[in-house]
Order: structure tokens, then C-alpha cells, then sequence
């Protein structure tokens, strides 16, 4: 029998961002005392599981995140950049309910492609090097688990490619939310099932 291995991909915690803004890669966005909250709620369901390693993007909020979780487990996070968020070409706008950047004429050739998207990191690239990170999570912990914190369209689009399913999608239909867990689910080195938790459900407002 070839040797099962668990890489759970965890989403960062709710981040502090009053003035609505997509903030993508852009630094200095932190967790709120939500997402800090979530963070621990994450670490406590992670608590007495056979996880043998730790990767987190180099993002704030998602090494934010993987503080309580290695201090539960007793393990170092090594950052990589695979991780990270997607690219997108509205970082630092707002999108909310009587914002005008959707209006503005000069943004709509970015809208050419959904499929791609034409307005930031290819689909295919964020599978890509997510697959690859999980992969490398997975080499690490042989026989056991890894954690690798992340952020909701990379671990989506990572999902539907364990899935098998079309990478462009509805952005409303994803399932990851806030702190949430997705679990590939390796035998071997072959995927064979994709499970999902939300630990910190108790705290969505």
C-alpha cells in the first residue's frame, strides 16, 4: 500500500482593511482581531494532527496566520513564494457598492478574457505553482501532514485542478472561506480526494 499524505491548504484569517480596498500583494495589510481570532481557531483544529511541516506565503496576513499554528505544533514556517497571491491589475482600487473604477472606461480592455483573466495571473500559472508547492509540502511530510497557508483564488484554483474541473469559474461559487481548510488528500504521490473544514466558523459575521 502506498503511504497516505495529508497537505491542508489554510487560508489566511480576515484581514483589516476599512477602506474596502482589493489589496492583492500590496504589504502592510494585517489581520484584524477577527482574523487574529480565526488564526488561533485555525491552530486549535490543527492541534494533536500529525503535521511535520509548515510553508506560508511571505505575505502579512497569511505569516500572521501561521503564528499560532506553529507555535501549537512546534514547527518554523519557511516561506514560499508559490504561495502567494494572485497578480491582479486593480490592486490598491475598490470595488464595493458606489465605487467607480467598474465604470471607468479605461479599465474595461483588462475584462477582454475572463477566462484567463485578462487582468491578472493566468489561471494555469496559479494551478501551476500551487500543485507544485503542495507537492513540495507533501515530499516533506512524508506519511503525515503539512500546512500551507495561502490565499482564497490560489487555493481554489488549486482545488479545481485536483478536481479536475475548468479553472475559470464564478468568483461568488468558491468554497474558502475565511481560515478554511482545504485538504488534498495524497496516496502516494497521486491525488486521490479533496476535503474542506472551516474551523473558524463560528466567527463569519
Amino acid at each position: 500500500m502506498s503511504e497516505k499524505t495529508i497537505v491542508h491548504l489554510l487560508r489566511h484569517g480576515e484581514v483589516y482593511n476599512p477602506e474596502g480596498v482589493l489589496y492583492g500583494r500590496l504589504p502592510d495589510f494585517h489581520l484584524s482581531e477577527t482574523g487574529e481570532l480565526m488564526a488561533k481557531a485555525a491552530a486549535d483544529w490543527f492541534a494533536g494532527r500529525d503535521v511535520t511541516a509548515l510553508l506560508s506565503s511571505p505575505l502579512d496576513r497569511a505569516q500572521e496566520t501561521a503564528k499560532p499554528l506553529a507555535e501549537t505544533l512546534g514547527l518554523i514556517p519557511v516561506l514560499d513564494d508559490r504561495l502567494l497571491e494572485a497578480t491582479n491589475r486593480f490592486e490598491g482600487q475598490k470595488f464595493g457598492h458606489g465605487d467607480a473604477a467598474l465604470t471607468n472606461p479605461r479599465i474595461w480592455p483588462l475584462f477582454v478574457n475572463p477566462f484567463k483573466p485578462s487582468w491578472g495571473e493566468p489561471y494555469q500559472e496559479i494551478a501551476r505553482r500551487m500543485i507544485a508547492a503542495a507537492v513540495t509540502a507533501r515530499d516533506a511530510a512524508r506519511g503525515h501532514e503539512a500546512v500551507c497557508v495561502s490565499h482564497q483564488l490560489p487555493i481554489w484554483t488549486a482545488r479545481r485542478r485536483a478536481e479536475r474541473m475548468r479553472l475559470w469559474h464564478n468568483p461568488v461559487n468558491r468554497q474558502c472561506r475565511l481560515a478554511s481548510v482545504t485538504s488534498l488528500v495524497f496516496t502516494g504521490d497521486r491525488i486521490v480526494g479533496v476535503e474542506y473544514a472551516e474551523p473558524a466558523a463560528h466567527l463569519y459575521t
